[in-house]
């Protein structure tokens, strides 16, 4: 069972003024991490959920811990495989009758340098970060069309503002996430439609432990950076602050967003900057 106290708390209060009651969001990459920590806000919150990884265990251990808090739906899928997703999407919408919002949790990461990077890498990658969503979204617009509104959430990155050392196939993923979402923002063609993309710095996830080496093999190092981020917790509540705002971006960052507004104003200090904190001694 959840904590809803430890969930839903931003700087020691309840959040209340969150309408999310029996709102059906379909959370992709639910079964850790960022994701997870949004779908246990939102079970607080009394939304109706679907929650979607390729890791089934994973999710029926976080359907478990929702359990008696609201009702969800399992959905596994592979965000590699394009050609499925279409009828993943189906389902999805069956579960309930509708979606309302679909939030793109779903992402690995990357631990090495470009040179050493197999071109099969940087396909994973950008299906897993950048062609997962988007195929997703592109079948699910007409249903937001339909029903005359709809809200996609992405969980970028700051890597998806900057580049940054061993991660040049993450950073190209995040780079075209941000790009094809943020034209969705700028096209508006639909009615009561909504994107809010999020860019997350370093979030304690074990986002590291499972990244990408340049031959494809599991980096299972915890970064130090990672270890150190914003708890899950905190994050989804802000995340979720920025949903109920329909906000358009948000960025959850410490460090990173001096080094952001560094590479803006003072690009010769950014690039020594984050080479040094990507590479060490590299």
């Amino acid at each position: 069972m959840i904590n809803g106290k430890c969930v839903a708390l931003r700087h020691g209060q309840i959040i209340g003024n969150m309408n999310f009651e029996h709102k059906v969001i379909w959370i992709i990459g639910a079964s850790s991490g960022i994701g997870a920590g949004l779908a246990k806000a939102l079970a607080v919150q009394k939304a109706r959920l679907i929650i979607t990884s390729r890791e089934y265990a994973a999710l029926r251990s976080l359907e478990a811990q929702l359990e008696g808090h609201t009702g969800c739906m399992i959905l596994p899928a592979d965000m590699t495989d394009n050609t499925a997703l279409t009828q993943v999407v189906a389902h999805a919408i069956s579960a309930y009758g509708h979606i309302d919002i679909v939030i793109h949790s779903a992402g690995v990461g990357q631990r090495s340098l470009a040179i050493d990077t197999q071109l099969s890498v940087y396909h994973q990658l950008m299906n897993v970060n950048f062609f997962g969503p988007l195929t997703i979204t592109q079948y699910l617009l007409p249903h937001f069309k339909r029903q005359g509104h709809g809200h996609v959430v992405a969980i970028s990155s700051m890597s998806g503002l900057m580049g940054f050392p061993m991660r040049s196939g993450y950073v190209a993923s995040k780079h075209a996430l941000k790009g094809y979402f943020e034209t969705l923002q700028v096209e508006h063609t639909l009615n009561n439609f909504y994107v809010t993309i999020v860019s997350p710095g370093r979030i304690k996830t074990g986002l590291s432990l499972s990244a990408l080496t340049g031959d494809g093999a599991p980096y299972d190092k915890m970064d130090e950076g990672q270890l150190n981020g914003i708890p899950v917790n905190e994050c989804a509540v802000k995340i979720l602050t920025a949903i109920s705002r329909k906000k358009k971006h948000v960025i959850i960052a410490r460090s990173e967003r001096l080094l952001y507004w560094l590479r803006i104003l003072l690009p010769p200090a950014y690039y020594r900057i984050a080479r040094k904190r990507g590479m060490g001694n590299q």
